[in-house]
């Protein structure tokens, strides 16, 4: 191989660098898990996270978030850490007794031990994208025959997708934004327009995470760009901090269903779907929840009398319009020109990011150019995080396929007569309980190519299968142990993540139940693509 002179079709890259994949990235796995354990045996601590910073973008570098109880140092070598650090170890030799012949595990027992090994590695501390790989490799070498040179050709097959390019772009384009005075505008534009009502700079929040919700792509970045600005000043009016941060919080999440998405990126990587017809199917569902976050959010203000602002005359909100115009272009930018068939959505992403950066720097100076390469280390961390995410994933769904485990539960659920409904009430239900141990692009990888097949075969709209686990990742910002808004909320509101749970519940509760309209009425995900011919 080393001499033959073989190149894979699209990167051009030596096949045997290809294949060296493999036996390299099994190797610098097994090393990471090794630290942890070592690590691990030396301070009795488990590794943790900053979920504030997991999406690439910075809370607040002043007040760093509170601490969590998952931060807080364990006792010396407990023993619920000896026996977390044990597990993955635990299921490692079960599945080695299987490769060696010494016990013989039937192919439910097979799916089972994968996920627990996955969940257990997790539970270490382990980064997801390293867990989801470990679990991947133990499984290739000891429970499948498949050839290892099939999962070499596919780590890289998998990842030669036009589509993932826009990943990167969109990135930088909300990371541009969120620290180039695009969100203080914006917000100046959205209190012209109601802030007079109720609660009006609350509203005036909703309002402007849905307009910066269009052009970031992130619902921690609409967190940061928005909460950062209006926070402060809801408190400075007299509304409760937990009032603010719960509305925040919330309307952040809009991020990701509002055009353009990055976990709906994610979802058509993952099941070969249209980026185009999800960024337009998003539009309506985006629009709605917003609506819904808005109402609760006044009826609350009204009901305690929260402070009002007087209302702003044509000219002030011509003036607040002229001044945010510049980031409100950048949505007729991305959705027109997929729509017109100007460019396509990969096309669109880098657009974006060329478009946010002259923006940024030129016409609104807010960002100084010796400030941009701080904003490009952010957003190569997490576009590499997220790459490597997918590149585990696709190999996770490979083997899946190659186990038919998707094609058995699919048949599973039709004998046992579960028909659409009932299939669609599980999907919520598994997706809302895995948003409690996983971030949505890892949540969306891993779930998206086993449940998809099925969804199919029951005849489900793929675009309208997208929104549903869209809205379902949203939900999952927004509670804890593991959502990302509230982390990024607390680090800027200075509140403790219980407080905040408690602060967000009751738009919290308007989000299921929009989840399960959207869940059974595909109309609200498909009318718009319909209507435009997709």
């Amino acid at each position: 191989m080393w001499q033959s002179g073989q190149q894979s079709n699209d990167l051009e890259a030596p096949m045997w660098m290809v294949y060296l994949t493999i036996p390299l990235g099994s190797g610098l796995m097994c090393f990471r898990f090794l630290q942890v354990a070592w690590s691990f045996y030396r301070t009795g601590e488990l590794p943790h996270h900053d979920m504030a910073g997991v999406e690439g973008v910075e809370a607040d570098p002043v007040h760093p978030a509170p601490v969590t109880p998952s931060q807080v140092v364990r006792d010396e070598r407990s023993p619920l850490g000896w026996i977390l650090m044990l597990l993955p170890v635990l299921i490692v030799a079960i599945c080695f007794a299987h490769a060696g012949h010494l016990i013989t595990l039937p192919q439910g027992v097979r799916v089972a031990i994968v996920f627990a090994l996955l969940l257990s590695l997790m539970l270490t501390g382990m980064p997801i994208s390293i867990a989801l790989g470990l679990t991947v490799l133990s499984f290739m070498f000891t429970l499948t025959d498949v050839r290892t040179e099939s999962v070499a050709l596919k780590l890289f097959t998998g990842i030669e997708n036009f589509e993932i390019m826009a990943i990167p772009f969109f990135i930088l384009a909300g990371n541009f934004l969120t620290h180039g005075g695009v969100a203080r505008r914006m917000i100046t534009f959205a209190t012209s327009l109601v802030g007079h009502w109720y609660g009006g700079l609350a509203l005036s929040g909703v309002v402007a995470c849905a307009l910066f919700a269009a052009i970031s792509g992130s619902s921690p970045a609409t967190v940061v760009a928005i909460g950062s600005v209006i926070l402060p000043a809801m408190v400075a009016q007299g509304f409760p901090k937990r009032f603010g941060a719960g509305v925040i919080t919330t309307s952040g999440s809009l991020g990701i269903l509002i055009p353009p998405s990055i976990p709906m990126v994610l979802y058509a990587v993952s099941t070969n779907s249209s980026v185009g017809k999800l960024f337009i199917a998003g539009i309506v569902p985006g629009l709605a929840l917003a609506s819904l976050l808005g109402a609760t959010t006044f009826y609350r203000a009204w009901r305690n009398d929260y402070p009002r602002m007087p209302k702003a005359t044509f000219l002030e909100r011509l003036d607040a319009f002229r001044k945010s115009i510049w980031g409100i272009l950048l949505i007729v930018i991305v959705i027109g020109g997929i729509y017109s068939g100007l460019f396509t959505p990969t096309e669109a992403a880098a657009v974006s990011a060329v478009y946010a950066f002259i923006v940024a720097v030129f016409i609104y100076k807010d960002l100084r150019l010796r400030d941009v390469p701080r904003v490009l280390l952010s957003s190569a961390n997490l576009s590499a995080m997220l790459l490597y995410i997918i590149t585990n994933a696709v190999l996770f769904s490979f083997l899946m396929t190659y186990e038919n485990v998707p094609q058995a539960l699919a048949q599973w659920m039709i004998d046992q007569g579960l028909g659409w409904i009932g299939f669609l009430l599980l999907v919520n239900l598994l997706l809302l309980m895995a948003g409690n141990v996983m971030e949505p692009s890892s949540i969306i990888l891993i779930m998206a190519p086993i449940l998809f097949p099925v969804a199919i075969k029951l005849g489900i709209d793929p675009i309208h299968f997208g929104i549903l686990m869209t809205v379902n990742m949203e939900v999952g910002l927004c509670h804890p142990p593991v959502g990302l808004n509230l982390y990024v909320a607390s680090g800027i509101a200075k509140m403790g993540i219980t407080e905040l749970t408690v602060a967000v519940w009751p738009w919290l509760l308007t989000m299921l139940g929009f989840l399960v309209v959207v869940t059974y009425w595909p109309g609200l995900s498909l009318w718009l693509p319909r209507l435009l011919g997709m």
